[in-house]
């Protein structure tokens, strides 16, 4: 009877150290499955998603105004200025719509004028005139600039759109002149000029001395 029990005991004992080395065999090999491509995984776990600029990414360099200005184009401006004729007339004498009518706008009081047009709160407390710079401002965002302005036009976001639009509204009736545009900084003078230009002038001098 003792016998059969040691046999009982040995064979349990045996089943449980099989399922052991079984269990710690299926553990290694799906180790190795999970990580056979280890070498090959990118340093920086995730994903790109299209049209999402990384945290921390250079803001794009825009050019100013005056340049942007000296390189327009007027007919441009008019076809990109045909998003806006929902709300807004141009020709001289036109009536206000949504929007005030922006015959000769361009050096006007901002939040002024217009036939009597209602202008924003916000706006008519900016003060000042519209010169190229403000509208170019406006013109990226309104609600930016104003805040609480009733226009809801979300902006112009091409920083190069936005200088044709405030050219043709110039050539409507205001004609202002643009203001010029800066020069290009001249490249810098190669280091090794000066070098030679005084290697050059000591013979010159040691000839004088004498």
């Amino acid at each position: 009877m003792g016998l059969g029990m040691d046999d009982r005991f040995n064979t349990i004992a045996g089943w449980t150290l099989f399922g052991g080395i079984v269990a710690l065999g299926l553990s290694s090999l799906s180790g190795h499955y999970f990580l056979a491509d280890k070498e090959n995984r990118p340093s920086k776990m995730g994903y790109v998603i299209e049209g999402v600029e990384a945290e921390g990414g250079a803001a794009a360099v825009v050019e100013p105004i005056a340049t942007r200005l000296a390189k327009g184009d007027v007919a441009k401006g008019e076809a990109t200025f045909a998003k806006c004729k929902a709300c807004h007339t141009i020709a001289q004498g036109g009536a206000n719509g949504i929007g005030p009518n922006l015959y000769g706008v361009v050096g006007e009081g901002q939040g002024q004028g217009r036939g009597g047009y209602a202008f924003s709160d916000s706006l008519k407390a900016k003060g000042g005139k519209w010169d190229f710079a403000s509208l170019d401002e406006w013109l990226t965002s309104p609600a930016k600039y104003a805040t609480g302005t009733k226009m809801s036009f979300a902006g112009l976001g091409d920083a190069q759109q936005r200088a044709d639009v405030i050219l043709y509204l110039n050539s409507q009736g205001s004609n202002l002149p643009l203001p010029a545009a800066e020069a290009a900084a001249a490249p810098a003078a190669d280091a090794s000029a000066p070098a030679a230009d005084a290697s050059a002038a000591a013979p010159e001098a040691s000839a004088a001395a004498k």
